[in-house]
């Protein structure tokens, strides 16, 4: 690269720092709520041990730009469980204050991956109190609990599945198969405080386990009334959408072809190829460019 160039990308990242901290801020906002910026520092600078070590694989998946996709494609799949999406449908308040929910999670994972080990802990238990709360029927007359361990596990895996087909798809550096390994054995420290008796301690086992659940998943009108809302209907403002559209398409083009044809998507390899991946990426660049 010559001198000149170097000096005209030099300018040009100056010139847009401004608009790199703006949106930076705006999303964050979005994401970790008004309380955000002390949760961050209280977070990360607060002395301990923690449960996992610097630039582990669970604190480099969770840190990516590439969650925005993972986490759309996990509430996809997770809606696949009637049980489950009963119990989100009936109370989680999605419709009603679909940020809240949104910060509480992401603050309950940054604080797992990132905190203190006792946060870690205090942050698990806050979770399965508000487990205890939540019971109720089914329209079928079936009954649940929130803190039904099965449940719970289906939670889990579908979460971190998705997470890390996200990662290894759109982050910035992919793990290698044994960091794999390593990410889904963390991920199970955080499920087994939630309540998860043996969570999968590998890809392998992580891929049995979601094939075991696979004769109770189906659809309801409550999970397709849902993603109908979290794809189509979203509380953001029209000029947010198109770069919306473009996790939202990634998210569903993640899916296994079994769920995407339960939730009635209709996929294209080409398109998925050619336009949607490469939207992704781009996409989920940008976020980490304004967040950096």
């Amino acid at each position: 690269m010559s001198d000149a160039t170097g000096a005209v990308r030099t300018a040009l990242g100056s010139a847009l720092e401004p608009l790199r901290e703006r949106a930076g801020a705006l999303l964050f906002a979005r994401v970790a709520g008004p309380q955000g910026p002390s949760n961050r520092e209280k977070i990360h600078s607060t002395p301990g041990p923690r449960w996992f070590p610097p630039d582990s694989p669970v604190r480099r998946v969770h840190g990516d730009s590439s969650m925005f996709i993972g986490g759309l494609c996990a509430l996809l799949m997770q809606s696949l469980h009637p049980l489950a999406m009963a119990a989100v449908a009936a109370h989680s308040g999605f419709r009603g204050d679909p940020w809240g929910r949104l910060q509480r999670t992401s603050t309950f994972l940054a604080t797992t991956t990132y905190g203190t080990a006792a946060s870690a802990e205090a942050a698990c238990e806050r979770v399965k109190a508000v487990h205890a709360r939540i019971q109720g029927v089914t329209e079928e007359g079936i009954a649940y609990q929130a803190s039904d361990p099965h449940l719970l596990e289906w939670v889990h895996v579908a979460e971190v599945d998705s997470f890390l087909r996200a990662h290894q798809q759109f982050g910035a550096h992919r793990l290698t198969g044994e960091e794999c390994d390593t990410y889904v054995a963390q991920t199970a420290r955080i499920a087994r405080s939630l309540g998860v008796p043996a969570p999968p301690g590998s890809v392998h086992e992580l891929t049995a386990r979601l094939a075991e659940y696979r004769s109770e998943l189906h659809s309801t009108p409550a999970a397709l009334e849902t993603t109908r809302y979290l794809l189509f209907h979203p509380p953001l403002p029209a000029l947010a959408m198109p770069f919306y559209s473009a996790l939202t398409a990634n998210a569903v083009a993640l899916l296994p072809a079994w769920a995407s044809s339960e939730l009635g998507f209709v996929r294209s390899e080409r398109a998925e190829r050619w336009a949607v991946q490469p939207a992704g990426k781009a996409a989920t660049n940008l976020i980490r460019w304004a967040m950096h």
